[in-house]
């Protein structure tokens, strides 16, 4: 939140409401005390629940995709896509390797699942103007995808 200017708006959305609760009390409480000027709301509620108005700078999403069955994903990128101004950025992370492995030691289903979802990823990569970088300090490694709203 370092990047946060006066006049800026932050909205927060989040399922878990213990989780929620901790984030305000230790978090998003205090900075507002520091930076009056700054707007910070937290939403617990599902994303299409969240009563979010109006259009997006950027959103960042850190659902784990590869763990939710592809219907449920693509309507996420659905809506968060809805919610992005012309030119607005979605930034999501992957774990390294995790799709990898579940295309070799998964089931059968699991398998062809991870096929898809790998054609859905590279699909929505490359309409959406799609970048990464590798974050080999994080532990286990990342890539961070950027989606671009055209």
């Amino acid at each position: 939140m370092t990047k946060l200017q006066d006049g800026d708006v932050f909205h927060i959305v989040e399922l878990s409401k213990d989780f929620s609760e901790a984030v305000e009390s230790t978090l998003l409480q205090p900075f507002r005390e520091k930076h009056k000027k700054i707007e910070v709301v937290l939403h617990n509620a599902p994303i299409e629940d969240a009563k979010l108005e109006g259009k997006f700078d950027t959103i960042v999403c850190g659902l784990p995709f590869n763990n939710f069955p592809l219907e449920l994903v693509e309507h996420l990128f659905v809506v968060m896509f809805g919610f992005l101004k012309r030119g607005g950025e979605l930034a999501y992370f992957e774990y390294l390797g995790m799709r990898g492995l579940k295309r070799i030691f998964g089931f059968p289903r699991i398998r062809k699942e991870t096929k898809q979802r790998t054609r859905n990823i590279d699909n929505r990569f490359q309409h959406q103007n799609g970048t990464q970088q590798t974050v080999w300090r994080n532990i286990p490694s990342c890539r961070v995808v950027r989606l671009r709203q055209c």
